[in-house]
Formats: C-alpha cells, structure tokens, sequence
C-alpha cells in the first residue's frame, strides 16, 4: 500500500527508526529519526529523539 508521505506522523517515522534499528541500518533509521523529530511540536521531545538516533558517521569508530 502507497502512503503520501505527508500524512504520516512523527509517530510512523519514529516507528520505521526503530525497525531500521533492529535491521541493522543506523543511517536510515538516524534519517527517520530526524525527521520524526521535526515533526515533533516539544521540543524536549525532539532532543530526547535525536540523542536516541545518534548520526552513525559522528560516532562510528575507525578500525584497522
């Protein structure tokens, strides 16, 4: 089934981030995450989204 994206919530986006998560795709799910955040009113909110969802390529660790 197709969904205009301009209907879904942050609640849908946020729940996709967290089915990327568990699919191992952690940019994916940072970028549904993102944008689960601003379409989020409060925006302790949003902070407490973003800080879950953290940018893979800020925090990955380089390895030889």
């Amino acid at each position: 089934m197709t969904r205009d994206p301009a209907d879904l919530t942050a609640a849908d986006y946020l729940d996709s981030a967290h089915e990327m998560t568990a699919a191992n795709r952690p940019y994916l799910a940072h970028l549904l995450a993102e944008e689960a955040a601003q379409r989020t009113a409060d925006p302790a909110t949003a902070a407490g989204i973003r800080a879950t969802f953290l940018d893979p390529t800020t925090v990955r660790e380089e390895t030889d």
